[in-house]
């Protein structure tokens, strides 16, 4: 199945294991305190693939384009919880 999907994205069966091991990689970081935002702002890059592969092949916009943004937000938002950093620094954007 997850060869099937990937295939209809464009990627080959070859990639899957890769993307998981990135994908484990960039959630170790996400969930390191000392390095949590760095893994956000990677986890946001690796989303942003994401988005940029649905637009790609013409997936619908809310349920399969934006849904990568959708978990970016909420990756953000549990940073924002949880590190005082994190919210020190969107303190002062205003």
């Amino acid at each position: 199945m997850t060869v099937e999907a990937s295939a209809q994205l464009g990627y080959s069966g070859t990639t899957i294991a890769p993307l998981g091991i990135l994908e484990i990689a960039l959630l170790v970081l996400y969930l390191t305190p000392r390095v949590a935002p760095l893994g956000a702002v990677l986890w946001t890059a690796y989303l942003g693939g994401a988005v940029a592969t649905h637009f790609r092949v013409g997936n619908p916009l809310f349920t399969h384009m934006l849904f990568p943004t959708y978990v970016a937000a909420l990756l953000w938002a549990g940073l924002w919880l949880r590190d005082a950093r994190v919210r020190a620094l969107l303190g002062r954007i205003r």
